[in-house]
């Protein structure tokens, strides 16, 4: 165009935007349209609403624009759902296998066998059950309905194994039980250790329940079982030379757990009046809890009452959590045989546990048997995790995580996204539904290999959702890419943060992975917000002691803002606490005071059996990761040639 071209045509061209600016503001010509994309998020979610609250002519509107959505899948499921009372067995099955291997797919036939069983349609409730992956205990107690009633002795006796616990079962094993009691495959005494589950549990009204399919002349009293939960001193003070029956000791103990769960010495003294009252399996039992309470208040007592429960005449069995804590006992004792004992009378399934592998391998290294140590050390020291990283560095091996990565390649990471699982997750992130993002996710992730695996975690980091492509790439079982499994994002704003602060930055970033697997918004169930997780008085606090005027708690879960709130608190829990990185990250989870209680009265402890003895599993997983997860972030981020090991991150705590 030429120049004089140009001087007519700008003048004229602004005249035209001014024009077109004010009949916009004036409302002659429309607003900006949504984009087609983000008119049918909104109409699935209109569909979404419609199928919850059962409006069938709404979502029909709706279906009709969504066929060529991502989410058209969940649309025909919504519709089909609906009607799934009055559909045919030909209408069901067309629908499963045209969407074949989706959750919406396991969805609808769970739906439809519960009706198929209430029905007692069970032939084909058999053939329906047997392709179902998930089967939860509402749907189990329907088959073993059937299979108990076709005399299938299997069945009978994996359906008693659900009577003992202390939660409420679903109305379909009501029947079941009912049957196995008819049988007597339920005794009576099961019911009576169904009641002393409960009780345990303070669950008093599940007791009750139980406590009606007790022949009446042997039950509980009601009202005394009320008394002693109301008041335990008090009941066990005007009970304690009444107690004769089955009932009576039954609710003894109870008063007696609800003394202890408060204070140790006071129920030790009304259990010093009654025990003679009590049978010698009531004995060991009470034993084995006092001291279990004891060791979660690591009461040098507690290894005692473990021993005079097993010293009984009629020793009760011990539950793998007992056995737990004896084991912390012992070893806040330096008692390594103890600790053997304790973790051989452990369940098969609790003794694979890699704490328990790496604590017995501790034992026999204490007693002077390093082969036998080794035999369990080398095995556990290739497992990428807090247990197997300190089993490593027992046999004098340096992590070398980086070293190993197997990133996925570009083809896998498209093929990946391509996959309608993934869209689907996508979608519902984009939608702001969270929670069906992550069943949507983890069916699809289901069955994947490890290429497989990286991949999808790649796909999930590169679109933000970090929990997902965490805990993704955790499920790698050779192939590994630790720069998925411990990502650093936002470092250019942590940064300028950890310099003001003088703080770890692999440690932070440790603390952050196990806080919030760097989701933002993130709130937790207590009120705790943002990437650092903070409850709202420790932001307040932190931002007084920082001078941010006007502070409003919406400013938490902005990124700058949380960072800068969270590291001073960090740091100030750090000093406070010796500059110990375990004593501080129990501190920022559970609170200074509490991290001071935990030490020792008379000795220095190790660092790992300090990590080890927490008394709140919350907290004693949550440091256990978080220095794990320091010592791989070190290596990730290499910018130290000598980071400090996780024995040296652990160290050792003073007594108090």
């Amino acid at each position: 165009m030429k120049r004089d071209s140009q001087r007519a045509y700008f003048p004229a061209m602004s005249k035209f935007l001014i024009s077109l600016f004010i009949l916009i503001q004036t409302g002659v010509f429309p607003a900006a349209q949504a984009s087609p994309s983000a008119q049918r998020d909104e109409d699935f979610l209109v569909a979404r609403k419609a199928f919850q609250e059962g409006n069938a002519a709404l979502l029909a509107e709706k279906a009709r624009l969504l066929q060529n959505h991502v989410l058209a899948p969940y649309v025909d499921f919504y519709q089909f759902r609906l009607y799934l009372r009055s559909a045919s067995t030909v209408a069901i099955h067309d629908f499963l296998t045209r969407h074949h291997d989706t959750l919406i797919a396991e969805r609808l036939r769970a739906d439809w066998l519960k009706l198929l069983a209430q029905n007692q349609q069970w032939a084909l409730f058999e053939s329906e059950f047997e392709k179902l992956e998930n089967k939860d205990t509402e749907l189990l107690c329907y088959a073993y309905q059937h299979r108990i009633a076709m005399n299938d002795a299997d069945a009978q006796q994996k359906a008693r194994q659900l009577w003992f616990t202390a939660d409420s079962m679903p109305d379909s094993c009501t029947p079941v039980f009912n049957t196995l009691m008819a049988r007597n495959s339920i005794t009576v005494d099961d019911r009576w250790a169904r009641i002393r589950l409960a009780l345990e549990a303070g669950k008093t009204g599940m007791a009750i329940f139980i406590n009606n399919r007790i022949p009446a002349s042997e039950a509980l009293n009601r009202d005394e079982l009320n008394a002693a939960a109301q008041n335990p001193l008090h009941y066990l003070k005007t009970r304690q030379s009444k107690i004769r029956t089955r009932a009576d000791r039954e609710i003894a103990l109870f008063a007696l757990l609800r003394l202890l769960s408060n204070d140790t010495n006071p129920a030790l003294a009304k259990w010093l009046k009654i025990k003679d009252a009590l049978s010698p399996s009531d004995q060991s039992y009470f034993l084995a809890r006092l001291g279990y309470r004891a060791a979660m208040r690591h009461d040098p007592r507690a290894l005692g009452w473990f021993a005079a429960a097993q010293q009984t005449r009629s020793p009760h069995p011990m539950t793998d959590t007992l056995l737990a804590w004896q084991v912390r006992a012992a070893l806040r004792a330096g008692n390594w045989d103890s600790v053997l004992d304790a973790i051989h009378r452990m369940s098969t399934d609790e003794q694979a546990d890699g704490a328990w592998r790496y604590w017995r391998a501790r034992a026999l290294k204490a007693k002077g048997l390093s082969l036998d140590a080794n035999k369990i050390l080398i095995p556990l020291s290739s497992e990428h995790n807090y247990y197997g990283q300190l089993a490593k560095e027992e046999l004098g091996a340096i992590l070398t995580a980086a070293k190993d990565s197997r990133p996925a390649t570009v083809e896998e990471i498209r093929a990946m996204e391509k996959m309608p699982g993934v869209q689907r997750t996508l979608a519902f992130y984009r939608l702001g539904l969270r929670t069906e993002a992550y069943r949507e996710w983890v069916w699809t992730v289901r069955n994947f290999n490890d290429r497989q695996l990286l991949a999808a975690a790649e796909v999930a980091q590169r679109y933000g959702h970090y929990d997902r492509s965490i805990n993704t790439a955790n499920r790698t079982v050779q192939q590994h890419d630790f720069r998925l499994r411990f990502p650093t994002p936002h470092r250019e704003t942590l940064r300028p943060v950890l310099r003001e602060q003088d703080v770890d930055e692999a440690w932070v970033y440790g603390l952050i992975r196990q806080e919030s697997r760097f989701l933002v918004d993130v709130t937790s169930s207590a009120g705790a917000r943002g990437l650092m997780q903070l409850m709202p008085d420790t932001a307040q606090w932190v931002a007084k002691q920082l001078g941010i005027d006007n502070f409003q708690q919406s400013l938490v879960t902005q990124v700058d803002i949380n960072l800068r709130l969270g590291t001073y608190y960090l740091k100030h829990v750090l000093t406070t606490l010796n500059n110990q990185p375990l004593l501080a990250s129990a501190a920022y989870n559970a609170g200074p005071g509490r991290a001071r209680r935990w030490r020792d009265e008379e000795k220095i402890l190790e660092g790992a059996i300090y990590a080890e003895t927490i008394p709140f599993s919350e907290t004693r997983d949550y440091v256990k990761k978080v220095l794990k997860n320091s010592v791989y972030y070190a290596n990730v981020l290499e910018h130290d040639h000598n980071p400090p090991t996780l024995k040296e991150r652990l160290g050792f705590v003073g007594k108090k």
